[in-house]
């Protein structure tokens, strides 16, 4: 598959049969994910890769309360036309259906996140050189991207930070060491792939200076 139809067609898939994923294939995501950037090359992420149908409910039980309390919080949308309203209506019934059966995924990714000190002082004060987390979402998506193109399909999610401690107990790993930056469903979707609805790119591109809109081609 061309690169950019892979990019270009890498949307959140919330709906998945049952066959496995095969090993060698998850292999081939991770090792693009590891070919991210990352700021000085620290490459901080490690991945949980869950198989287990008992650690995958689990994780399926605390994403639920999570997705509940999180859909509370929700404004009410206002829509510019009755397609954007039909659009929100479509991605809010996926996302509730991915809440239910999260746990039937084959597989979980968590992409953990080290707590460490990220930032430089000087003697002109805090050298900010922008949040750890920016160094792990580039592998994320290569990931995803990189599964695009085997056929796999993903979610990029992270409601289950709302209840983090509680994830990651069942995984395993330390609270005090590291934070949960993605949580990334793993499977053979049962939907077709395929561009995600996008505002126009037009319309947040700025030449030279902010509000000066170019014509490009």
């Amino acid at each position: 598959m061309d690169a950019m139809d892979a990019i270009l067609t890498t949307r959140a898939m919330r709906r998945y049969s049952d066959a496995p994923v095969p090993d060698e294939l998850l292999m081939q995501c991770l090792e693009a994910a590891q070919q991210a950037p990352s700021g000085g090359n620290v490459q901080p992420q490690q991945y949980v890769v869950v198989r287990s149908p008992e650690v995958r409910h689990a994780l399926a039980d605390i994403y639920r309360q999570a997705f509940e309390r999180y859909e509370k919080c929700l404004p009410e949308p206002v829509f510019r036309s009755e397609h954007d309203r039909l659009t929100y209506e479509r991605t809010r019934k996926a996302s509730q259906d991915l809440a239910q059966t999260i746990g039937d995924v084959p597989v979980h990714v968590l992409f953990l996140q080290p707590i460490i000190p990220w930032g430089f002082h000087d003697e002109e004060g805090v050298v900010d050189i922008g949040r750890l987390d920016g160094s792990v979402y580039p592998a994320v998506q290569n990931f995803c991207i990189a599964a695009r193109s085997l056929g796999l399909g993903t979610a990029f999610t992270t409601v289950i930070r709302v209840y983090q401690a509680e994830a990651l107990e069942v995984i395993g790993a330390d609270l005090e060491r590291f934070e949960i930056a993605a949580h990334i469903p793993v499977g053979y979707p049962t939907g077709n792939f395929g561009r995600a609805p996008r505002k126009d790119v037009r319309r947040s591109i700025h030449l030279d200076r902010y509000g000066e809109r170019p014509t490009l081609d």
